[in-house]
């Protein structure tokens, strides 16, 4: 089964060990980090969505123009417009980049986060109408006739495209979450879940858990697993371990400064949403987990999003993430702390190891079969 890399897309370098090198808005950094992830095998890249941030589609579009081979994943609360402007937004998207457009669906797990920009509703809410959305932006994708919706969240009629996706393709949707009602959605509806990056037995709870609702929906085939981590390798295990320390450092550094927060989007202390709750819990157990997990990023972070670390050589790291694509796990996203140079290292150090361990299952597989 092939193996996918998710990497990032931003405007800045600016990161949780650093504040930016670059203008606040930078376009050339854009289009230099989406090449360099071009150029170093990964798959697609994320463009991700933050009530403060950047336009997220704009950003895509302008990076469509300026490659031809990277996959773009467009991150998209349903907050922030209705579904049938959405779909129709995607599709043109998706033309414009001739069908190299996936969409990651974010209910949003932060009660003030959402707020900021006017949704009120309670998680559970959220959830259902995030359901309730991706159903009608994959019918109008779907549907060649005017059709009617009267739903929990919107009503409209007489709705049909003109621009439909490219080549008549239906763009990949991913869906991320912990808590029980993320599990029941996302398993129902999205083609990729996501999760972050937890122990070996943790993850496999957790695709054992999206296998059940999935199957509790009626599919018959579950959505593809997807889990973050944040890579920090070195030519050998002693200097990895250096490195790790350092970004430790330097994050404790940052928060100090900035008065033991970095985000005012995500506390430190009490977050709201499961995921983070989880890597908390986990790092609260202990520092280091089976062959290269490493939580103390978690921990500093308070969680925050894909914050968990794989420490140690190319070799290690690659060996770290096939023991996750033996569980189940089909798409791998890495993010390092030096946002450029680590996607070029992990797209020439690790990268070409994970693929060739995967060529090497896939053939003892069909030798075996």
């Amino acid at each position: 089964m092939p193996v996918e890399f998710l990497g990032i897309a931003t405007t800045s370098d600016a990161s949780e060990t650093s504040e930016r090198t670059t203008a606040p808005f930078d376009r050339q950094y854009l289009e230099r980090i989406v090449r360099t992830h071009e150029e170093y095998g990964w798959t697609r890249v994320l463009f991700a969505y933050g009530s403060s941030g950047p336009e997220p589609s704009a950003l895509l579009a302008h990076a469509a123009a300026r490659t031809e081979t990277i996959e773009l994943l467009l991150a998209h609360r349903p907050n922030v417009s209705y579904p049938t402007f959405a779909a129709k937004s995607f599709a043109t998207l998706d033309q414009l980049s001739e069908g190299r457009l996936s969409v990651h669906f974010i209910t949003g797990g932060n009660d003030h986060e959402q707020q900021r920009e006017g949704d009120t509703l309670t998680k559970d809410e959220r959830y259902a109408r995030t359901r309730e959305y991706i159903q009608v932006v994959k019918k109008a994708w779907a549907s060649r006739e005017a059709f009617d919706h009267s739903g929990e969240f919107y009503e409209f009629r007489d709705f049909v495209l003109d621009v439909t996706p490219y080549e008549g393709r239906t763009p990949t949707i991913s869906f991320g979450g912990s808590s029980d009602a993320a599990y029941r959605v996302g398993a129902a509806e999205a083609d990729i879940f996501a999760v972050w990056g937890e122990p070996l037995d943790r993850t496999a709870e957790q695709i054992a858990r999206i296998h059940r609702e999935a199957a509790a929906a009626g599919r018959t085939t579950p959505p593809r697993i997807h889990a973050a981590f944040r890579p920090i390798i070195a030519p050998t295990e002693e200097l990895a371990w250096e490195k790790a320390h350092a970004i430790l450092g330097r994050i404790e550094g940052r928060k100090a400064a900035l008065g033991g927060s970095l985000s005012r989007r995500h506390p430190i202390d009490a977050p709201q949403n499961t995921g983070s709750q989880r890597l908390l819990e986990i790092a609260a157990q202990g520092e280091r987990f089976d062959t290269a997990l490493w939580t103390a990023t978690a921990k500093a972070t308070g969680g925050a999003g894909n914050s968990n670390a794989l420490v140690g050589t190319p070799e290690t790291v690659a060996q770290a993430l096939l023991a996750y694509y033996d569980l189940g796990v089909r798409v791998i996203s890495a993010r390092g702390y030096d946002l450029l140079h680590d996607a070029a290292d992990f797209g020439r150090y690790v990268i070409p190891l994970v693929r060739e361990g995967v060529a090497e299952r896939d053939a003892a597989a069909s030798k075996a079969a």
